[in-house]
């Protein structure tokens, strides 16, 4: 066993001395490998953040993994009184740390150019964590906002714009219009989607409870609230069916329930990259390969100004094996050294922050750290390359004879 590892050593640091010498031609042959290594350890590391914010994306809209969905209401459409007893009950029954209430309603807001009616979410605290809510100004409901007496709104940049962009260091207010007129702090602004075009705003729902609702259109009614729950992946199909149990036996044969799961991982299956990953996979390999034949005629010349020292060597003993593994380990050792500086470029150009903007586009909160997997493949194809670069060249040398290579 020490043999082995001995004659391993020494094969390394003999192939490591070749490499120095000829560094020149190495150099020259390795950086096609170099890129290549560095495309494809770029490639599995942007795919990574990429993939960070079509996630984040989709756990805005639906909730993060595993959100569920409780809606309850009676056969004849009412909203059930028992609702908020039976919601509390489960939440402590089942120890649900992130659950919100959300009514999906609308307030009558006075703007400086007259009432508009606002689209208005009223929501619990922990909405936001739930939905991965950022915000460009002012900070998320706490429940300090519970207590307060004017209620605390959160509004998207368009509503912010036609109220004129004030400082919330001055406490901004919204007149929400009603049967009973409400003045609301503006304490919050987050970005409105691309696809948004007009006001919207956050309300904790217990505030919206209390002020009374606009009625003069059927499109601006109060309507009953849904319930969300953020619970583990692994017991979400348990949770799924004891839910819809306690709920409707609480309610009975009266009521209509529905629970179901509604984040993007219940819905999406496979990665969404993967044709993009593929594609740019084969041209890094064929560069890869294009890099590999430089290597092997690179080594080839190489390996004929050597072939004396071959010879010499098989004269005082040195064996078939030795020679042979001798030579490859010349090209393992180039590719794994070209490998590295290509895995340490694709590090710098993944963790850019350039980079990372432009891949994310502001839809990521938590960068992934550098994949190790993306190292260990980039290190592993150079190793692979080497391997096989170096493989005639030591076909070609073991077959040398000894007498004629002295002669050489």
């Amino acid at each position: 066993m020490k043999r082995v590892a001995s004659n391993l050593v020494g094969s390394v640091i003999e192939a490591w001395q070749e490499v120095r010498i000829h560094k020149t031609r190495v150099m020259l042959s390795l950086i096609g490998v170099a890129v290549a290594v560095c495309a494809i350890t770029t490639v599995v590391g942007l795919g990574g953040v990429a993939q960070q914010a079509t996630v984040e994306s989709s756990e805005r809209s639906g909730g993060r993994a595993a959100s569920l969905y409780l809606s309850a209401s009676m056969n004849d459409g009412s909203t059930p009184t028992k609702m908020p007893e039976i919601w509390r009950t489960a939440l402590e029954r089942y120890k649900i740390d992130y659950a919100s209430r959300v009514v999906n309603t609308s307030q009558t807001v006075q703007f400086a150019d007259g009432a508009v009616p606002v689209q208005t979410f009223g929501v619990d605290p922990p909405y936001g964590t739930m939905h991965r809510i950022t915000l460009d100004e002012g900070t998320w409901f706490t429940d300090d906002d519970r207590a307060r007496l004017a209620p605390a709104v959160l509004i998207n940049s368009i509503f912010w714009d036609r109220l004129g962009r004030p400082d919330l260091r001055t406490h901004p207010t919204a007149t929400l219009v009603g049967e009973r007129t409400t003045t609301a702090v503006v304490t919050g602004v987050y970005p409105a989607l691309s696809y948004e075009t007009e006001p919207a705003m956050y309300i904790l729902a217990d505030a919206l409870t209390a002020i009374t609702p606009v009625v003069s259109g059927p499109n601006l009614q109060f309507g009953p609230p849904s319930y969300e729950l953020w619970v583990p992946v692994d017991v979400s199909e348990q949770l799924v069916g004891a839910l819809q149990r306690d709920v409707q036996g609480a309610l009975g044969s009266d009521a209509v329930v529905q629970v179901n799961r509604q984040d993007y991982a219940a819905f999406q299956d496979g990665d969404p990259y993967l044709s993009l990953k593929l594609t740019v996979g084969a041209i890094a390999g064929l560069v890869l390969l294009l890099g590999a034949l430089g290597l092997v005629n690179i080594a080839l010349v190489t390996l004929k100004q050597r072939i004396r020292e071959i010879g010499i060597r098989r004269s005082f003993g040195a064996t078939a094996g030795r020679v042979f593994f001798a030579v490859m380990m010349e090209s393992v050792v180039a590719t794994v050294v070209a490998g590295i500086v290509g895995v340490i470029a694709a590090v710098l150009i993944v963790k850019s922050p350039l980079v990372e903007d432009f891949i994310s586009q502001g839809q990521v909160t938590d960068f992934p750290p550098f994949p190790v997997e993306a190292a260990i493949l980039g290190l592993v194809c150079a190793s692979v390359v080497g391997a096989l670069a170096g493989l005639i060249p030591a076909l070609v040398a073991v077959r040398v004879k000894v007498i004629d290579a002295i002669r050489y």
